[in-house]
């Protein structure tokens, strides 16, 4: 995601919570609230970046919001690292739901 544009970040923050939810799938929410807990974090870290509530709807609308000429380099460098991570934790969901008993 290292060369996401800015309109691929607003698609990869608002398809978090359907990610979420597939993820997780029917798993009882405590065996998944660490790897939920750091996707809050997350969100929390773009959220302060982007001046808007820590909700992934809110981050991707305020992404858009914003020209791709006008970006600061370190934002949007910053924001790239949050959604690898993101995607990353995603992951990690599915991986401890399929190992669940």
């Amino acid at each position: 995601m290292s060369s996401s544009s800015p309109s691929d970040l607003a698609i990869a923050f608002r398809s978090l919570p359907r990610r979420i939810r597939e993820a997780q799938g029917d798993a009882p929410p405590p065996s998944t609230a660490a790897p939920v807990a750091a996707l809050q974090r997350l969100l929390g870290d773009a959220a302060r970046l982007l001046r808007v509530p820590a909700d992934a709807t809110a981050i991707a609308d305020a992404i858009s919001a914003v020209p791709a000429d006008e970006w600061d380099d370190s934002v949007l460098e910053r924001l790239r690292e949050i959604a690898l991570e993101a995607g990353g934790t995603v992951r990690r969901i599915e991986a401890l739901v399929e190992e669940a008993p």
